[in-house]
């Protein structure tokens, strides 16, 4: 038995049928868009520039908001972010480094009823607050 042959022509069937369903209108490829990102958050270089772009006021201290993040790294090329809200109705959670080139180094957007708890792996450029 040739197991090739088998695959090859399996492959084509499976092909030839695609093709056909998309020339008679059946299957449309859609157009995938990115979401919209905060361009003036992400390019500021500062951080007081990328909470502006955020539409943050100055960070304040929550015992409701919880962030685990190594004293120091073993490598700063990937530092492990993990970040818990348990404030109610949480929209939003954005990671900012103060001293690297781009503070803002994710932002995070939940859904109504969603468990607003991420984890990221970061470039840190120095030893810096997060």
């Amino acid at each position: 038995m040739n197991t090739t042959r088998r695959t090859v022509l399996k492959g084509a069937t499976a092909s030839s049928v695609l093709a056909g369903l998309i020339a008679a209108g059946a299957l449309r490829p859609t157009q995938v868009l990115a979401a919209e990102w905060n361009k003036a958050a992400f390019e500021a270089h500062e951080t007081t520039g990328a909470l502006k772009g955020l539409g943050a006021g100055t960070p304040a201290e929550n015992k409701d908001l919880m962030i685990k993040v190594p004293d120091i790294a073993e490598n700063g090329a990937v530092v492990p972010v993990d970040v818990v809200s348990n404030i109610p109705n949480t929209s939003s959670i954005a990671i900012l480094v103060d001293k690297n080139p781009s503070p803002l180094s994710a932002q995070f957007e939940f859904a109504n009823g969603a468990l607003a708890d991420v984890s990221a792996r970061l470039k840190l450029s120095l030893t810096s607050l997060v």
